[in-house]
C-alpha cells in the first residue's frame, strides 16, 4: 500500500493534451491517466504513447501526486498492448476496470511480473486498484480478496455506471439522488471487502463537478462511513475531496485526549471520558486519526 492514503485519485484522459499539461499543481494525491472508457479505439494507441511520455518524463517524489493509468479490460484484448507501451516508464500503479473478482486481479498480476522483469523494475513494484463492482458477477466475489495474497493490491474502489449496464437499470440512483438498492448494496460491500482485505476504501466519482457543496456533503459521509477517499473526475473536485477525507481539528483533538486518558491509565482496557466510557476500538482509531493528520501535515 502507499505510504499515506490517497484521498484523491483524478481521472485524466491519456490522449487529451490540453488535460495533461494541467495535471501539475492539479492537488489530487493520485492521478488516473486513462486508456480505456475516456479514449476512443482509434486513439488508443496515441493515448498510449502520450501517456507513457508523461509518466516517464514526469519527476516522481515521497509525496503527491503518484501517477496510475487505468488500462483496458482482460477480455478486450488490449490490455497486453497497454502494458507494453506504459510499464516502461514505471507508473505508479494500474487502476483495473471490470474485474470480476481477484483471479482477474491475479492474472494482471502475473503480466506485471514480466513487465517488471523486462524493464528492470523492482518487483511488484507496480500496484493495483480493481474497479471490482463492474460487471454482474463481481459483488459475489469481494469476500475473496480477503484471503487472495495478492501483494500488489493497494485498494479497491467501485462504479455504478458499468454496473447499471451490465444489469440492465435504466438508472442507479432514486428521484431523491440516492443510489439505489442493488447499487447501494454493491458500494458497502466494496467498502467491507477493503477493510477485510487490508487495503484503502476508495468511494467512486461524484459526478456533479459543479456542485461543490454536495461533493463536501457526500465526501464527509464517505469518510464516516469508513472510506478513506474517492475518485474524482474534475479538478475542481480536488480540493474538497483532500479536506473531507482529512480528520478535522476536532476529531483530532478528541482522539489526543482519548490517547491521554489511556496513557494516563496504564495498562486499562476501558477509561472514561466525558461522562462516557472509551475502549481500545476507541484507542486505536485514535491514534489512527492522530497518525493520519500527522502524516499528511508533514508530508
Amino acid at each position: 500500500m502507499m505510504t499515506l492514503p490517497l484521498r484523491s485519485l483524478l481521472f485524466i484522459p491519456g490522449d487529451s493534451d490540453k488535460k495533461i499539461s494541467k495535471i501539475e499543481g492539479c492537488g489530487a494525491d493520485a492521478v488516473i491517466l486513462d486508456l480505456e472508457d475516456s479514449v476512443a479505439p482509434a486513439s488508443k494507441a496515441e493515448a498510449r504513447r502520450m501517456v507513457a511520455e508523461f509518466v516517464a518524463k514526469t519527476p516522481r517524489g515521497q509525496r503527491a501526486p503518484h501517477y496510475w493509468v487505468r488500462v483496458n479490460p482482460l477480455d478486450s484484448g488490449l490490455v497486453l498492448e497497454d502494458l507494453a507501451a506504459i510499464m516502461g516508464a514505471a507508473p505508479d500503479g494500474i487502476i483495473q476496470p471490470k474485474t470480476n473478482g481477484p483471479d482477474c486481479v491475479r492474472q494482471l498480476s502475473h503480466y506485471l511480473d514480466a513487465f517488471e522483469a523486462a524493464h528492470g523494475l523492482e518487483a511488484g513494484s507496480t500496484k493495483v486498484i480493481p474497479v471490482a463492482t463492474e460487471t454482474a458477477v463481481a459483488p459475489f466475489h469481494l469476500g475473496g480478496f480477503a484471503g487472495a495474497g495478492l501483494d500488489r493490491l493497494a485498494g479497491l474502489t467501485w462504479g455504478a455506471e458499468d454496473l447499471a449496464t451490465a444489469v440492465g437499470a435504466s438508472a442507479n440512483r432514486d428521484a431523491s439522488g440516492e443510489w439505489l438498492f442493488t447499487f447501494r448494496m454493491a458500494r458497502s460491500l466494496c467498502l467491507l471487502a477493503a477493510h477485510a482485505a487490508g487495503v484503502q476504501a476508495i468511494d467512486t466519482l461524484y459526478v456533479d463537478f459543479r456542485d461543490d457543496e454536495g461533493l463536501s456533503a457526500s465526501s464527509r459521509a464517505s469518510r464516516v462511513e469508513g472510506f478513506s477517499g474517492r475518485l474524482a473526475i474534475h479538478p475542481a473536485q480536488v480540493g474538497g475531496i483532500n479536506a473531507a477525507y482529512m480528520p478535522s481539528p476536532e476529531e483530532v483533538a478528541h482522539a489526543e485526549r482519548i490517547i491521554a486518558a489511556f496513557a494516563a491509565n496504564p495498562g486499562a482496557g476501558t477509561v472514561g471520558l466525558d461522562g462516557k466510557m472509551v475502549d481500545i476500538p476507541h484507542l486505536k482509531q485514535a491514534e489512527k486519526i492522530v497518525a493520519q493528520a500527522g502524516a499528511f501535515s508533514a508530508a
